[in-house]
C-alpha cells in the first residue's frame, strides 16, 4: 500500500500531503489503479457513486489528459462539502463536480431499498454518454446490495466499450451484485478481477446494448 501510495503521488503530483487512504477511504491500491486506467482508457465522462479521495485522484487524471470530467454523487452532505474543498484545494474545480444525491426509496429489478437521487446528475451529463462508472457507495449497511442499482441505472447511458468498476469486490454483497449484473446485463462482460486489499472487479460494456432475459 505504500508503494502504490507513492506511485500515486508519482502519477497526480499534488502541490501538497493527500488526506488519509485509511478506513472507509480508498485503499491506495485502488486509487493507482485509477490512474492508471484513466491513462490507458482516456474516459471523457467519468461517473463516481461516492466521492472524496478517489474523486480528486480521477480529476486529477483528467486533467493530465487535457479533456474530461468527473461527476461524483454523494448522499452525505458533510462529505460533499469535504470533497469539493478537497478538489477546490487542488484547482481541480474545472475537471470534476461532487452532486449532492440523498438516498432515496427505489425499487428496480426485484431490487427495493434506497439509492442515490441521481436527478441532478442527468442534468449534469445532457445526454452525454458515460465512459466510466466507479461505483464505491453508497455505504454496504444502507440496504441489502446497496450497490447493486449503479448497473440497472446507467446501462444504457454507457457508451460502447465503456468500463464499470467495483470496489470492495471483496466482499460476499458485492460478490453477490456482480453475479446478478453478469446473469441480468449480457452486453456487460468481467475483464478484470484484481487482487488488491479490497478487491477491484471491471467490467465491460459491449458494442450492442440488450438485457438477459434467461
Amino acid at each position: 500500500q505504500i508503494e502504490s501510495l507513492l506511485a500515486v503521488y508519482a502519477e497526480i503530483r499534488p502541490t501538497h500531503g493527500l488526506p488519509k487512504t485509511r478506513g472507509w477511504a480508498a485503499s491506495p491500491d485502488f486509487l493507482h489503479y485509477l490512474c492508471k486506467f484513466v491513462a490507458e482508457q482516456k474516459p471523457q465522462t467519468v461517473v463516481e457513486c461516492s466521492s472524496g479521495l478517489s474523486t480528486l485522484v480521477l480529476a486529477a487524471n483528467i486533467k493530465k489528459l487535457g479533456r474530461g470530467h468527473v461527476y461524483s454523487l454523494e448522499h452525505d452532505p458533510a462529505y460533499s462539502a469535504k470533497t469539493r474543498e478537497l478538489i477546490r484545494s487542488h484547482n481541480l474545480e474545472e475537471w470534476s463536480t461532487v452532486i449532492d444525491a440523498p438516498l432515496k426509496p427505489m425499487s428496480i429489478n426485484d431490487w427495493a431499498g434506497e439509492w442515490y437521487d441521481f436527478s441532478r446528475l442527468e442534468n449534469n451529463l445532457n445526454n452525454t454518454h458515460i465512459d466510466m462508472l466507479v461505483v464505491d457507495g453508497p455505504p454496504h449497511f444502507t440496504a441489502p446490495l446497496a450497490r447493486y442499482p449503479a448497473l440497472p441505472v446507467f446501462a444504457t447511458s454507457m457508451s460502447p466499450g465503456s468500463h464499470v468498476l467495483m470496489d470492495d469486490a471483496n466482499r460476499t454483497g458485492e460478490q453477490e451484485i456482480i453475479r446478478r449484473w453478469g446473469s441480468e446485463y449480457a452486453s456487460f462482460t468481467l475483464v478484470d478481477g484484481l487482487t488488491a486489499e479490497k478487491g477491484i472487479v471491471v467490467l465491460k460494456k459491449s458494442q450492442i446494448d440488450f438485457k438477459r432475459t434467461a
